[in-house]
Formats: structure tokens, sequence, C-alpha cells
């Protein structure tokens, strides 16, 4: 990448972390006005995408991505990532793997990995990543609250407690690992009563 275009790439990443979305888009379009096949203008389009949750788009532009460069792990990173947005877990984890294999143990690629791979069927594979991506990052909020709904789906209501409070140890204020947390005493107690009844009456 010449010097002129990665000084417009960082100035559209820093325009992303600010949120401004469109500003960043319309950055890397400038990119591309000169130079069709820049991977890096296609994956920030698509990323600014994802996070305005405009799919549609976000798929052109990472799809365009991947074809410039299928070996980029950042693009197949970030289709994954698209996929798994829109329920198409299969598709997901194909482009996930993909990723993973050109850039492995590196724990948001796993953590996308471990959780499509756990809607998709592959339950158990799904939470040996997403364990392996904790391992990895350990204060990783969003793969300590992706675990603890896998382990809730599963009923080990024990580790989805311990994984929720961890996450709340690390942001008192995440609301969803409470409202997380409450479901887990719920169904926890719920299931516990089912149990009971069930012994009474076999």
């Amino acid at each position: 990448m010449s010097e002129e275009r990665n000084f417009l790439i960082q100035e559209a990443e820093q325009l992303k972390m600010d949120g401004r979305h469109l500003e960043a888009i319309a950055q890397c379009e400038k990119i591309l006005y000169s130079d069709l096949e820049c991977t890096e203008a296609y994956e920030e389009i698509g990323d600014n995408y994802l996070s305005l949750r405009e799919y549609d788009k976000a798929k052109k532009a990472l799809t365009r991505a991947v074809k410039t460069n299928a070996r980029s792990a950042n693009a197949n990173y970030l289709l994954g990532f698209m996929y798994s947005a829109v329920g198409d877990f299969k598709k997901s984890v194909k482009y996930l793997e993909i990723a993973d294999g050109y850039e492995p143990n590196h724990p948001e690629i796993l953590r996308c990995l471990g959780w499509s791979l756990y809607h998709d069927g592959q339950r158990q594979r799904g939470v040996v990543l997403l364990e392996r991506a904790l391992a990895l990052s350990p204060q990783d909020s969003l793969i300590l609250s992706d675990l603890g709904v896998c382990y809730l789906n599963s009923k080990k209501f024990d580790r989805a407690a311990t994984l929720f409070r961890n996450v709340l140890e690390i942001e008192p204020n995440n609301e969803k690992a409470k409202e997380c947390l409450n479901a887990v005493r719920f169904f926890q107690h719920e299931y516990n009563k089912l149990k009971e009844r069930n012994k009474k009456t076999s």
C-alpha cells in the first residue's frame, strides 16, 4: 500500500473509532477512485456498514474484499461476522474457518467462530473454541458473555453464572450481563423444580 493510501486508511479507521461511519466510508471510497483493488478500503467500508447494521451493503463490500485478496484474515473474519449477524451460521463458519487458518489463535476470530459453530449445531466444538478464546483473552467481556449464553442454553447454570459475574466485575454497569445473570438464576430455579417433580413422579 502506498504511503498516501496508508494515511487515508488510518484516517478512516480514526473516523470509525469516533463513530463517524459515513465519513469513514466516504474516505475509503476516495481510495477506490484510484485503486479498485484496495482490499483494506473494502474491509473498512464493510466494517463501517456492519456498525451501521446495513448488512447488504456490508456484504457487497466484504465480498469484494475477499475477491481482491482471498488470503486476508480480516476480510474473511468480517464476512463471517456479517453472516453470523444475519443468522446464516453455515456461511459464517466457512469464512471464519478461513480467517482462523490465516490468523490462528486470534481471540476475536475464535469467539465468532465458536459462536457460529454452536448455533450451527456443533455445540461442543463451539464451546471448546470459545473457551480457547477466553484462555487467550480472559478479560474480554464479549467472549465471557457469548460463552455464558452458550452454557445457559446448555443448562450449565453454574458455569454460566460465573461467567456473567466475571463480566460484571469488569463492567459493573453492563445491563445485558445483569439480565443474563438473572435469567440464569430463574432458569436454574425452574430446572431444579422440574427435576424434583420428576423424581417424585418416577
